[in-house]
């Protein structure tokens, strides 16, 4: 009895000093790992905000642009973080390694279609195509910009409609953007027969388009003789104007220019009858 009594206690001795060792290897590998995390968490919130700032001192670079970089580098150094604490107790860190990369992988195949408007809206915000403010049109997409994010762009169009776009939609497709230059050509045909003066019709647009204060004089406007057939010829009116402007001006000048031409027709009726 004395033999097994001595037994257990030199046992339980020589556990005691085998927990008291694990306890003071952890302690140290916890100690390091709280360590790990708190200066780890510091580093990616000061290197989010000094790439934010960074990117954003950028002229031209999209905020929504700098703050999804600033994100990524901040989330990618609180993993690393994360394997350096588990590397810390023993843990495996290459098999970490590829299990991340096994479900990095799978949820790119989940979410393929998510993954192709972020990467088509990153495109979008660099390359910019169009900016908020301003009028495109796409063959199934039109309307005006109101913001543009990683996943959509959110349009109004010309009906007071909201409108909401996958950027997949924008991207790889012909864009047409009438707000992006200063000013656009509009222009209008008028149908001159062979009994009416062709000059005399080519100073009355003429007229008609230098009566309007907001028609550009540089370019200048000009009246041509577009095509000739056996009745008569086509004159084309072609002028410019601020794209700000340009609904409203050409309305005005199409307004006009038939006024002014059922005049002048009055007037040859006149002469002729």
């Amino acid at each position: 009895m004395e033999q097994q009594a001595t037994d257990i206690i030199v046992a339980s001795q020589a556990a005691l000093r085998q927990a008291s060792a694990m306890a003071v290897q952890y302690s140290f590998s916890v100690v390091g790992a709280l360590l790990l995390l708190i200066v780890g968490w510091l580093a990616a919130t000061f290197l989010q905000r000094w790439a934010f700032q960074g990117l954003s001192r950028i002229r031209g670079f999209d905020a929504t642009l700098a703050g999804f970089f600033a994100g990524a580098i901040r989330y990618v150094i609180l993993v690393l973080v994360i394997v350096m604490v588990l590397g810390q107790f023993g843990v495996q860190t290459a098999s970490i390694l590829a299990a991340l990369g096994a479900a990095g992988l799978a949820i790119g195949l989940a979410l393929q279609g998510t993954l192709q408007n972020i990467a088509a809206g990153i495109m979008l915000l660099v390359l910019r195509p169009f900016r908020v403010g301003e009028y495109i049109e796409t063959s199934t997409v039109n309307g005006t910009i109101i913001e543009i994010g990683l996943f959509a762009t959110e349009l109004k169009t010309s009906e007071g409609l909201y409108r909401l776009a996958p950027n997949s939609t924008l991207w790889n497709v012909p864009i047409t953007n009438y707000s992006r230059f200063p000013s656009r050509r509009h222009e209008l045909s008028l149908t001159v027969k062979n009994d009416e003066d062709l000059a005399d019709a080519q100073d009355m647009l003429m007229k008609v388009v230098r009566s309007e204060s907001r028609v550009l004089l540089d370019p200048a406007p000009i009246v041509f003789v577009d095509s000739i057939n056996a009745d008569g010829a086509t004159l084309k009116l072609r002028y410019w104007v601020r794209s700000e402007n340009f609904f409203t001006t050409t309305r005005d000048v199409t307004k006009a220019m038939k006024l002014a031409f059922n005049v002048w027709k009055a007037e040859i009726n006149a002469q002729t009858a």
